[in-house]
């Protein structure tokens, strides 16, 4: 691989890129002019293969491609994992021996942005969080997250790190173990019947693609050191949904709560303040829930 000065293009560093929403944000940095290396755990074609768990192959990728700038999306993303160990072993460890080895390369990235989550809020009285609130996190999923936060302030002083915190978000590719594509393929298959947990939960829903974007526009912003929501400031709950389903698909669905998929310890409502990220990355292009339930009802995936 070409030395960073020799370089036509920046190279971006994509860790996760083979999730969900690694291939918007892979679509994303190579619009907005990046060459970009993907780093996954298992084999995938045009990918660096290396575990985020191992100290030693993520020093030698790291090394080898000595990348401009950062996006760090690899993790266990589903609350209801479970296995604990993993959940920590990867979001916290293996962010750190990321970390490490950016740190050791020779090539300081121009930006380092790390995936938190806006679960590290839990339950809280406030109407809108900004990130000046306090975190409250209420399952091992978010305290991970947390930790990850504070593991990498440590990093701080050698690394440009960006701490994003996006709240749910969803979109076509996403799996049905999460509610929304659940829903959503329920309507498709024009099911009867879906059985769903405690449908007044209220969540700040986004658009994957916006949450692509505006990462990738968060690299070139003056975001060092900042914690960032990614959210659209509004929440709809599960029966909101629903509802919007009903009027897309023509017919009613019988809902049953389901107790076996009611959590414990639930997060009863988040809704994001973004008025910091509009702040650093300007207007936001926010899509409406109604638009993105459309998309992923209309598609062929």
């Amino acid at each position: 691989m070409a030395t960073p000065s020799d370089r036509a293009r920046p190279v971006a560093l994509v860790t996760g890129s083979e999730g969900f929403t690694g291939r918007y944000v892979v679509a994303e940095l190579e619009a907005a002019g990046y060459d970009v290396v993907s780093l996954s755990r298992q084999p995938e074609p045009g990918a660096l293969q290396a575990d985020l768990c191992d100290r030693q192959a993520m020093l030698k990728a790291v090394a080898d491609v000595q990348p401009d700038v950062v996006l760090h999306l690899a993790a266990i993303a589903f609350v209801a994992h479970g296995d604990t160990d993993a959940i920590y072993r990867t979001n916290v460890v293996g962010t750190r021996n990321l970390l490490e080895a950016l740190a050791a390369c020779g090539h300081v990235p121009r930006a380092v942005l790390l995936a938190s989550s806006a679960n590290v809020y839990g339950n809280s009285d406030i109407e809108l969080l900004s990130e000046d609130v306090e975190p409250r996190p209420a399952n091992d999923y978010a305290v991970s997250k947390l930790a990850m936060e504070y593991m990498a302030r440590l990093w701080m002083d050698r690394l440009p790190i960006i701490l994003a915190r996006p709240f749910n978000y969803t979109g076509v590719g996403q799996s049905d173990k999460f509610l929304l594509p659940k829903i959503v393929n329920h309507f498709r298959s024009r099911a009867p019947l879906i059985e769903l947990g405690n449908i007044d939960v209220a969540r700040d829903f986004q658009d994957v693609r916006f949450v692509a974007q505006a990462y990738v526009r968060l690299l070139k912003a003056n975001a060092i050191g900042q914690v960032v929501n990614l959210c659209s400031g509004q929440a709809h709950t599960l029966t909101d949904v629903i509802h919007m389903m009903e009027a897309m698909a023509g017919y009613t669905i019988e809902v049953r709560v389901n107790p076996a998929f009611v959590r414990a310890n639930e997060v009863r409502r988040l809704t994001g303040d973004n008025h910091r990220l509009a702040g650093l990355i300007g207007p936001l292009n926010i899509i409406p829930l109604q638009q993105t339930l459309q998309w992923m009802y209309a598609a062929n995936d």
